[in-house]
């Protein structure tokens, strides 16, 4: 494991004053979204981005920390089974993790349940590894262990219940991969909707702390749904070193009025934000044949001088 950075826990900052970035590369444009992703098929966003994503690694590890079922009787939101059973099944390396007890034997359900062959016949070739506990715990003796290769895609995803996961984990899976290595991609929801009663309701802060990862935490409250996102977005550019970091709206419904996360993206692989844009756009449409798909067809159509960077 590469040797790791100095915390930036101890910077001078000003209260939500944002860091300066020092010849940051220029964010990747993409067109602007036309078709809303509301709540209930935000798990098939980040199925039909990794079916994109695999067309080009053809590998993958995928890490996800609050892996179990959100909601009894809702397999379509439960994006750790949508994963799984997407084929072609050439992630290799899964990683799941969750504390309740109800949810780690649902996970364990599904691993069992999983075919030796994929549809075409052809023998499965991946591990799978179910862990009950705290992800920001297990994360660092995953790290540790050395298990996720270098130059392996590793994709994370952090679909957590508001403060659950703590800033100090955002910087260890930023900084795992040696510097010639692309970051593990982070698919982080932002509870935006809610996060001003959440942070109103709090007697006990030090969850807060620990999610925020500053002392200027007690001037969230200050700071409306918009600046809020600003500031994570922009403190995963300055501070982890992502050369991409996109907010991608999750509405309450198909009207596409409320929004009630971002899908915060970040990543260092350049066609990314192309992929991700077009994953949003198709997420709850028929997938393409594979036979249909290349690597210039997913993103060309996402390319372009009108597009608009978000």
């Amino acid at each position: 494991m590469p040797k790791k950075r100095k915390s930036t826990d101890d910077d001078p900052f000003l209260p939500m004053e944002m860091p300066e970035q020092s010849k940051a590369p220029p964010e990747p444009k993409v067109k602007a979204l036309t078709n809303p992703i509301w709540t209930e098929n935000k798990a098939r966003l980040v199925e039909r981005y990794l079916y994109y994503f695999v067309q080009i690694t053809k590998h993958g590890t995928y890490i996800d920390g609050f892996a179990g079922p959100q909601k009894d009787g809702k397999p379509e939101m439960w994006a750790a089974k949508l994963v799984l059973e997407s084929e072609p099944r050439w992630l290799r390396h899964f990683y799941l993790y969750d504390i309740g007890r109800k949810q780690v034997t649902a996970l364990k359900k599904i691993k069992e349940a999983q075919p030796e062959r994929d549809g075409r016949g052809r023998k499965i070739n991946r591990e799978i590894h179910v862990q009950r506990g705290n992800f920001n715990e297990c994360l660092l003796d995953l790290l540790n262990s050395g298990k996720i290769k270098q130059n392996e895609a590793t994709f994370c995803l952090l679909d957590q219940r508001t403060f659950e996961c703590k800033w100090s984990t955002l910087r260890a899976l930023a900084q795992y991969k040696a510097a010639e290595n692309n970051k593990i991609e982070l698919f982080y929801f932002l509870a935006i909707h809610w996060l001003k009663r959440a942070l109103a309701g709090l007697k006990n802060t030090t969850g807060l702390e620990d999610w925020w990862g500053r002392e200027d935490w007690p001037n969230l409250p200050s700071l409306d749904t918009e600046q809020c996102k600003e500031l994570v977005v922009e403190r995963m550019k300055s501070e982890l070193g992502y050369k991409s970091v996109k907010p991608w709206p999750i509405f309450m419904n198909r009207s596409g009025k409320t929004i009630m996360y971002y899908m915060i993206h970040a990543t260092d692989h350049p066609q990314a934000p192309m992929l991700m844009r077009r994953a949003y756009e198709n997420a709850v449409k028929p997938k393409e044949p594979i036979e249909q798909l290349s690597l210039l067809k997913l993103i060309g159509r996402e390319q372009g001088e009108e597009g608009q960077s978000k």
